[in-house]
């Protein structure tokens, strides 16, 4: 791993265990760009890593400080969620500058950096989240095009091999297993779009057709929550 050293003044003390880790898209126009946002005391907000495009991976904050880069979120009813992860930022234009898809070199860095950082911190993979994950209404990132199922296959985060045979019965049925599974349910619709961005990335409607449900059925069977 190319690992070089660019340090972020946007951090602070932690409040909780480290048991989760958060990935996003910087959504700008360049990695010059994020990563001089990313340290600028003026913007008050961090990651602890940055991915670039070319595998290149800046660490900004140290993983013992909380870094900002969740901003208002929640999952499993916590809602300090800088407090209790490690955030990383993956270069990409983002859906506001040209959206696209994530070299394999950058996948690469990515995986063998999100291993390290969950065999050091002990997370989980039900625990390794997206940015829309943990703020349903107000994110999309890191966006349909993000890699989840190869990240799966390499024990980061989870993806279901097959939708669950049989489908949540009705949207209460369906808002308690999407809750099981940590998302914020009050807006259902944008935790049904938020889950299809992550697990079925062809239909981001927010629409709880049969299809969406067996998945949300497989998924929570996965956390254990079946």
């Amino acid at each position: 791993m190319d690992l070089r050293e660019r340090r972020s003044p946007n951090h602070d003390a932690r409040t909780g265990i480290v048991d989760m880790l958060v990935l996003h898209y910087t959504g700008m126009k360049s990695a010059a760009e994020a990563l001089e946002r990313l340290t600028s005391p003026d913007a008050a907000v961090s990651a602890h890593y940055l991915v670039d495009e070319d595998g290149t991976v800046w660490r900004l904050v140290a993983e013992e400080r909380r870094a900002w880069h969740a901003g208002m979120s929640s999952w499993r009813g916590r809602s300090d969620i800088n407090g209790a992860s490690i955030g990383i930022e993956l270069v990409n234009p983002g859906h506001a500058w040209g959206y696209r898809a994530f070299p394999g070199t950058q996948i690469e860095a990515l995986v063998e950096l999100c291993r390290a950082v969950m065999a050091r911190q002990a997370i989980p993979q039900r625990h390794v989240l997206g940015h829309s994950d943990v703020a349903p209404t107000r994110k999309m990132d890191p966006g349909e095009l993000f890699p989840w199922a190869f990240l799966a296959r390499a024990g980061i985060g989870l993806w279901p091999e097959a939708p669950w045979p049989e489908a949540p019965e009705n949207l209460a049925e369906t808002r308690r297993l999407l809750d099981a599974i940590g998302y914020a349910v009050e807006d259902s619709g944008a935790a049904i779009t938020a889950f299809q961005r992550r697990y079925r990335p062809l239909r981001c409607d927010g629409a709880a057709d049969e299809e969406t449900r067996r998945l949300i059925a497989a998924v929570a069977k996965m956390c254990g929550e079946v």
